[in-house]
């Protein structure tokens, strides 16, 4: 490696000399202390891997006299330290790698030089289900259901960990991937032998979970990717980047009392959505960091995809020790830490000259009030004390339909104003429904709460609000409230440690009281793993046509995501997923009105049951320790009796078979070791026209499969009982599932059909209305290529490859949309297709487009032009020329598009040769 700027060093902790690039060396020759701290790491890890081909010194030069204010447009290579993959994206991961293995070895390589080269660690936690809830016996009824559902993913997956070097896996039930990786896997500072030399340098990350940010809160810079670029990072492949732009976030003052980190997280995520940082870093600083646990830092970094940055990074600072402490890391790891973190102007002083940055927000603390999220953006606060009004709001639309339907003029409130809660008639005056359930009789309503899950990343790992969830439950039991007989409860822990300090405590206890018992440790309902609700309940939404709602301490609500029978979804802090559980409603204004009655007879007011601050903390410090966390971590990746008894083949090829979880894709069919010429698009048709806003959610296959869809019919093809179907999560490692269930979602809108929702499309030849899966084959077998016409925001949510993966196989060359969410914009381009944009100001509907015509996009130029032309030929002869801009938007990205994608590439660097 190069070292233009002599920034070679050694350090000394805990008596140990290790290597470093010293940025204070380069700084004698650049001004970096105006430099934010996330810059610091990217100037780094450029400084180390500086080979004059990949990294050069115009690239060093580049960051360290980053202008903050100017756009970007200067590319660099970025090489994260490891990769770390949850099991619904690993799985494809490393099913790509088994295949690359076939593939490599028809191209005359070795199947062993297919290897991660950065270690690479995935954690099963999106496999669990609530199937079972509200008992003792759920969590070991969840983990046998889930076993028997995966036992082809997981022998699988245990082939693989020992086929692979630089390969791990942490069995199930042991917690959600970026809580373990706060708690575990995470080094700050990595320690490893570079050419014979013991180096030091800053712990970079890679995942294949858009929320790996939350790692951020512990100074760790990285991000959510895509499979494929996860993928070509493990086999050594640097992603390419634009030098970003930095957001600094000004945190000044402390909490309120009754505020959590959740309604911090939501007032941030609404600022930071307002600002607009997509495809920025934010970075937060300022007085108020001190008054942050850790645990806090976490939650807001977490949420950085819901509030488009690439990241949200915190320093490192004594919190960042102290946790590491906690936690049960070394001392020597935290001597490192610290002595690493200072030698390199990156340990937080808030008494330093602040940053330069490209724009700043400001936040007092202070000013956060109690909010929710809702009822289909996480970006969507409401206060507490509008949540009644946002709820009536969000059904009006339904209830007006009624009302017109059957002749009431009811108003949405009685007189007065205030809700009838708990009386037979429901405060809309319609929407409901008599149902009976285990000795229970009731009325199901329109804003009935019939999921309430302390679930997800975002806040399990936060033992502030795990811990005032157990305390609101025990003063709830201790005044004779529970939970309503309609709303399925659950706790999925993000890990063994959340459940030893709620079980020393003796909240646990207290939390089963009022019908919250531990279901798994997983994602659970936050991705859709919410399982079925009870029969009597689905059954009265259905005969009603009613708004039901789910209230869950995650980070994602989009529609239909956390399940499909329940129409609205608020975020809320895990001692607010408990308040609505026991009331039972959203029609209430819980800053008001009785939560419920106790066993006297008198109200019981949310405040009457709310910890104080000082209860929570005085909690927090008599129950963690470092001893749980090394216990629950001394064997993490060895799993379980059943994980253990498992069998999975030998060998350093895999012996593919007629599985329906696991299939050889074919990325790879056909494929030589030339490249075949970028051509001009011609008589395409368009696939779909959506709208804003589509989510990874509505493209890539999720949630359970239906016995009449594609997929559904596919399965009972190859023997496949409807039961097992399993989900379309648990099917990523076979295409033949996956396509089939792409664009399938429940609530999507092809504006090509007439208020149509569902993954349907025309064919325009035939003029026939199809699921897209069918149309794409019919296209298929007529030789035309595909195109997808979209509105703004394309692709936002989770870093699903399948979105762009399922893309592909359908036939689809290029997408144009009014904007792509990062991520997805990526993934399409390592898969081979083509990313387009409409000028500013147009879009498919200013331009006139049906989606019914034939499409041409030329002057592609082999992959070089920034702009193509399109032109929208109509069935009668018409036509409609214009711009769009090619998002091909580094040499790097030009490069994969013309070798058909990024492991196309990396197989044909591996194979010994080079390519044309």
């Amino acid at each position: 490696m190069l070292d233009t700027y002599a920034t070679r060093d050694t350090l000394t902790a805990n008596g140990t000399t290790y290597r470093f690039a010293s940025l204070a060396k380069l700084g004698q020759q650049f001004d970096l202390k105006r430099l934010p701290y996330s810059l610091k790491i990217l100037l780094e890890n450029l400084l180390r891997h500086e080979d004059g081909v990949t990294v050069t010194a115009k690239e060093i030069e580049a960051v360290a006299r980053w202008k903050a204010k100017a756009e970007p447009d200067t590319e660099i290579a970025f090489m994260p330290a490891r990769v770390v993959l949850q099991d619904f994206t690993g799985v494809p991961c490393v099913v790509d790698l088994a295949a690359m293995r076939d593939a490599v070895v028809r191209l005359g390589g070795d199947a062993t030089q297919i290897n991660p080269l950065a270690p690479a660690e995935l954690v099963i936690d999106h496999s669990v289900q609530v199937d079972a809830y509200g008992s003792e016996s759920a969590l070991e009824k969840n983990v046998e259901i889930e076993f028997e559902r995966n036992q082809e993913r997981y022998s699988f997956l245990r082939w693989g960990q020992k086929a692979f070097n630089n390969f791990k896996v942490v069995p199930p039930r042991t917690g959600i991937v970026h809580q373990v990786n706060l708690e575990h896997l995470a080094r700050v500072v990595f320690a490893g032998e570079v050419d014979g030399e013991r180096w030091a340098y800053p712990d970079t990350v890679f995942g294949t979970d858009s929320h790996t940010t939350m790692i951020n809160g512990l100074g760790v810079l990285g991000w959510g990717v895509g499979g494929i670029e996860a993928e070509a990072a493990m086999l050594g492949q640097p992603s390419s980047m634009l030098i970003p732009q930095v957001v600094g976030f000004k945190l000044t003052g402390k909490l309120a009392e009754g505020v959590t980190a959740t309604d911090l997280v939501l007032t941030v995520t609404q600022m930071l959505r307002k600002l607009g940082v997509v495809g920025k870093f934010v970075e937060f600083f300022g007085p108020g960091l001190k008054h942050l646990a850790l645990a806090d830092r976490a939650t807001i970094a977490n949420m950085a995809p819901e509030y488009g940055a690439t990241c949200g990074i915190f320093p490192v600072d004594q919190e960042a020790l102290n946790y590491l402490r906690l936690s049960g890391r070394s001392e020597e790891q935290i001597a490192l830490v610290e002595a690493y973190a200072k030698a390199q102007g990156m340990w937080h002083d808030e008494h330093a000259v602040e940053p330069e940055f490209t724009t700043t927000l400001e936040l007092d603390l202070a000013d956060v009030k109690p909010s929710l999220a809702g009822p289909k953006r996480p970006q969507d606060r409401v206060l507490l004390e509008g949540v009644q009004k946002s709820f009536h709001d969000a059904v009006g639309g339904l209830t007006a339909s009624r009302r017109k339907k059957n002749g009431d003029a009811a108003g949405f409130q009685n007189e007065g104003g205030s809700a009838a809660i708990g009386n037979e008639a429901n405060s809309l005056g319609e929407g409901s429904v008599r149902v009976s359930k285990g000795g229970d009789t009731f009325d199901l309503k329109d804003g009935s709460v019939v999921i309430a899950a302390i679930t997800s990343c975002t806040n399990t790992s936060n033992p502030a609000v795990m811990l005032g969830a157990g305390l609101v439950a025990k003063k709830a039991a201790a005044r004779g409230l529970t939970a309503k007989p309609w709303v399925k409860t659950s706790i999925g822990p993000g890990s063994k440690v959340v459940t030893d300090y709620l079980e020393k405590t003796g909240l646990l206890k207290e939390l089963e009281k009022v019908g919250f018992y531990i279901v798994g440790y997983g994602c659970t309902t936050c991705i859709g793993n919410s399982g079925p609700l009870p029969a009597e309940i689905s059954k009265g939404v259905g005969e009603g046509d009613l708004a039901v709602a789910s209230v869950l301490s995650g980070n994602r609500n989009f529609e239909g995501r956390v399940h499909p029978e329940v129409k609205m979804n608020y975020l809320a802090s895990p001692p607010l997923v408990v308040a609505y559980a026991l009331a039972g409603t959203l029609d209430i204004d819980l800053t008001r009105q009785p939560i419920g009655q106790d066993r006297d007879g008198k109200d019981v007011f949310l405040k009457d049951i709310w910890p104080s601050n000082q209860e929570i903390s005085d909690t927090i410090a008599g129950a963690i320790n470092p001893a749980m966390f090394e216990k629950n971590y001394a064997d993490v990746f060895k799993g379980d009796s059943r994980w253990n008894q498992i069998a999975s083949p030998d060998g350093a090829v895999y012996q593919w078979n007629d599985s329906t979880y696991i299939k050889n894709p074919p990325y790879f069919d056909g494929m030589t070791m030339e490249l075949d010429a970028v051509e001009d698009i011609n008589g395409a048709r368009a696939l779909g026209l959506f709208g804003d806003s589509i989510t990874t959610d509505h493209i890539s296959p999720a949630g359970s499969i239906k016995k009449d869809s594609p997929a559904g019919r596919f399965l009972i093809s190859k023997g496949v009982d409807p039961k097992d179907f399993n989900s379309y999560g648990s099917r990523r490692g076979n295409d033949d599932v996956m396509v089939r269930g792409t664009f399938a979602n429940i609530r999507i809108k092809n504006l090509m059909l007439d208020g149509v929702e569902g993954g349907y499309t025309l064919h325009v030849p035939s003029g026939e209305q199809m699921a897209i899966y069918d149309a794409a084959m019919k296209y298929k077998e007529e030789k035309t290529p595909l195109i997808v016409l979209a509105g703004k925001e394309y692709g936002t949510g989770s870093s699903r490859d399948w979105a762009a993966k399922g893309t592909l196989l359908l036939g689809v060359k290029a997408v144009i949309a009014e904007s792509f969410e990062r991520i997805h914009r990526s993934n399409l381009v390592g898969m081979g297709v083509l990313p387009c944009t409409f000028k500013a100001g147009e879009n498919a509907q200013s331009l006139g487009l049906s989606g019914k015509e034939r499409f041409d996009i030329t002057g592609l130029d082999g992959g070089d032009a920034k702009e193509a032309t399109v032109v929208a030929t109509a069935d009668d002869g018409s036509k409609k020329t214009f711009k769009v801009n090619v998002m091909l938007l580094t040499p790097k990205e030009r490069e994969f598009f013309r070798h058909g994608g990024i492991l196309q590439y990396v197989l044909r660097q591996l194979a010994g040769r080079k390519a044309a």
